[in-house]
């Protein structure tokens, strides 16, 4: 009878032949794929060195005598305004880790999950249970880019908090603005955090795509870091003219605007605009490349 149950050596299945009980969005939920990348050892150790990163600028702070003036000449307004107030310590430890540090840590995220599990051949036993594809990439997604969010927050509370311990309470300075009020300069200070956060879904985008495309995860990581680096120093060639308008590290500092007074939000906007395009851009590629690829390892 048509609609009915379908009796088989196995049990009982639904009309559409899956079995009884049998639910896609059931499977591998959030919270069991979250607390097994804790697990992970990568995981623990970029975290943790979020939260130390701070600790180390802060006990160098202490070192520093200010005696030897060469080849620190560059910075030293830098490290007086870091060492004015906890507000302008985390602002330091922004400052010196979006280049580089926080770009390694989001592409190790989102380019290791994928690519790893190929590697140790567990990804064909996840589809096995089964996993719909789709699904396996979403839920691998958010957790990457959950760990992501949790490493840049861990690095300035960490620096809020041991700063401000240190240093003070005080107003905001930098070099592109007036002084700013705690609260203002607080304000600002998360601004900075999600502009930040925003403009690394392009690392996130391209480290995911690189990781269900290759089954060596530091090849995903590292690619990924790479390409940012190489984008970087096109866009320091004047004479590409308006193309580095489209690279996606173009708008990269513009955070230093939401700092500025007044505060300067045009390539801000450009920048977020420039940065989801790009991620959204290599989540499709990436999702279009997984859910056809033949599985073998």
């Amino acid at each position: 009878m048509a609609g009915s149950s379908v009796e088989t050596p196995l049990g009982v299945t639904d009309p559409a032949g899956a079995a009884r009980g049998y639910r896609p969005s059931a499977t591998m939920p959030f919270a069991a794929e979250f607390r097994r990348q804790a697990s992970r050892r990568r995981t623990q150790l970029a975290l943790g060195f979020m939260v130390l990163l701070p600790l180390i600028i802060l006990i160098a702070f202490q070192f520093d005598s200010g005696d030897d003036d060469n080849g620190r000449n560059e910075f030293s307004s830098l490290v007086e305004l870091a060492t004015s107030g906890g507000l302008n310590f985390t602002l330091f430890s922004i400052f010196v880790s979006a280049s580089f540090l926080l770009v390694v840590v989001v592409a190790l995220f989102c380019g290791d999950t994928v690519a790893s599990e190929a590697s140790w051949g567990s990804l064909r036993y996840l589809l096995a249970i089964p996993v719909p594809r789709a699904r396996l990439l979403t839920v691998k997604l958010v957790v990457a880019l959950a760990y992501s969010g949790l490493a840049l927050i861990l690095l300035a509370g960490t620096a809020l908090l041991a700063g401000t311990l240190r240093y003070g309470w005080s107003p905001l300075r930098s070099t592109v603005a007036a002084e700013l009020e705690p609260t203002e300069g607080l304000l600002r200070l998360l601004a900075v955090l999600g502009y930040l956060a925003v403009v690394l879904l392009v690392v996130a985008g391209l480290a995911f795509l690189l990781s269900v495309t290759t089954d060596a995860a530091l090849g995903a990581v590292g690619g990924a870091v790479l390409l940012w680096i190489l984008s970087s120093i096109l866009d320091q060639i004047t004479a590409l003219g308006a193309v580095r308008d489209f690279l996606p590290t173009h708008f990269s500092t513009a955070w230093l605007g939401l700092l500025s007074t007044p505060v300067q939000t045009d390539d801000v906007v450009r920048g977020c605009i420039s940065a989801i395009s790009y991620a959204t851009l290599f989540w499709g590629l990436a999702f279009w490349r997984f859910t056809r690829k033949d599985i073998t390892s």
